[in-house]
């Protein structure tokens, strides 16, 4: 791999786990009432489409990023339809 690939990995790596924070804040207190609902189905949205896409460019730092934050959106999502 070059190390535009590298820093491409490094990207999404960064970026995607931004929503870490705010996952385990979600899981641990289990409050969710000032996260807007429509900005999770936007982001969630947003990011499986980036997902296909890079499925589809096979761009393997598109897909690495957007697994993740995919995944942590999907749990998001969750915490919030469950705790309101």
């Amino acid at each position: 791999m070059s190390y535009v690939t590298y820093i491409g990995l490094l990207a999404a790596f960064l970026t995607s786990m931004a929503f870490f924070p705010q996952v385990v804040k979600a899981f641990k207190s289990k409050h969710t009432k000032d996260i807007s609902l429509i900005m999770i189905l936007m982001q969630f949205t947003g990011l499986v489409c980036w997902l296909v896409y890079g499925l589809l460019i096979s761009d393997i730092p598109l897909i690495a990023s957007n697994i993740m934050a995919v995944t942590l959106a999907l749990i998001l999502l969750l915490l919030k339809i469950k705790h309101g």
